[in-house]
């Protein structure tokens, strides 16, 4: 057969729509839009949410979605497309300039996702996100309830858990503020307690420490620890006044372990989240330190019961004197 032109056209057009048959259309008419096992609708705010989402550009910085190998980020899940049934448009973003946030919901408190949004940095003091205090606060509600509905009924479990836990701490708050500390030491496992920092407050330790509380905590609990940061006015119960725990050292002289369990897990239902995720061992008694020196004037370093020493410690004596019994 002579090779003309219009074959040659001809068999283009056949290889085109063979391809797109193959690429497209087969894949529509066999893929099903099967809900997963944790996909549930959304309601009407979190439907608007999702549109300011979408209209606001929120997927050049983050995206819905995690892979096989995200599992480094602190992935609980894989997603799957039954998670995005009926999300129109579903824009999943391939940044992660920011979290990813598939699995957003109920990892933090509304309070908290309401201060994150009217300023980032009041939650996140080196965040690069831009503020979104100019949606007003009816789309910031509708924008908060989008992202806490992310993780479908996985979500709704941790929103209600964060509810849950919330109406405790208003109660405690609501107290006084010694009840309210007694109320937070009393959720501490009992082993935590009376744990003391393992490690030096060395001068070098407390400069990490004041950079790490610079980094993450200082928006919430201000320059001198007294819970009076520019995030403060947003959140119910407050942030913690750390200079009040110095008359409530267990057993009047630990303090270290305390620290440690409420940054790394958080005080679900208040705005103070974990960081179990974002700071290994050492940067969580660093601060412990930091936090002790700073605002109790007191640090439970390396005082007994001690275990081996650390190879990298130098050698530090623990100078500070716990407080009297009157907490003064």
């Amino acid at each position: 057969m002579k090779m003309t032109p219009a074959l040659l056209i001809v068999g283009a057009l056949m290889v085109f729509w063979a391809s797109t048959f193959v690429i497209v259309g087969l894949p529509v008419m066999t893929m099903s839009d099967k809900p997963s096992e944790i996909w549930r609708p959304m309601t009407s705010a979190e439907r608007e949410g999702h549109r300011l989402y979408v209209q606001n550009g929120c997927s050049y910085c983050h995206s819905l979605f995690i892979r096989i190998n995200d599992w480094d980020i602190g992935a609980e899940r894989i997603a799957e497309s039954g998670d995005y049934v009926a999300q129109e448009p579903a824009i999943l973003g391939s940044e992660r300039t920011g979290p990813d946030l598939s699995q957003e919901g109920g990892e933090h408190s509304d309070d908290w996702h309401k201060a994150h949004f009217i300023n980032p940095r009041y939650t996140s003091p080196i965040s690069l996100m831009p503020s979104w205090e100019f949606l007003g606060e009816e789309k910031i509600r509708k924008l908060t309830a989008y992202v806490q509905a992310l993780g479908w009924k996985m979500a709704d479990v941790r929103v209600a858990r964060q509810q849950q836990w919330k109406q405790q701490a208003v109660a405690a708050y609501e107290s006084g503020a010694d009840a309210n500390i007694k109320w937070l030491h009393g959720q501490i496992p009992a082993v935590w307690r009376p744990m003391p920092n393992p490690y030096p407050a060395s001068p070098a330790s407390l400069l990490r420490g004041k950079r790490i509380y610079q980094e993450f905590c200082i928006n919430c609990h201000g320059p001198i620890g007294d819970g009076k940061g520019p995030a403060a006015s947003h959140l119910y119960p407050p942030p913690l006044d750390f200079t009040t725990l110095r008359r409530h050292l267990e057993a009047n002289r630990y303090i270290g372990g305390i620290f440690y369990y409420q940054i790394m897990n958080g005080i679900t239902g208040t705005a103070m989240p974990y960081f179990k995720k974002h700071l290994e061992s050492e940067k969580i008694w660093d601060l412990a330190n930091y936090l002790g020196v700073s605002f109790l004037g007191y640090t439970d370093a390396n005082i007994g019961p001690r275990g081996i020493d650390a190879s990298f410690e130098e050698l530090w004596r623990n100078q500070y004197r716990p407080p009297s019994k009157t907490g003064e």
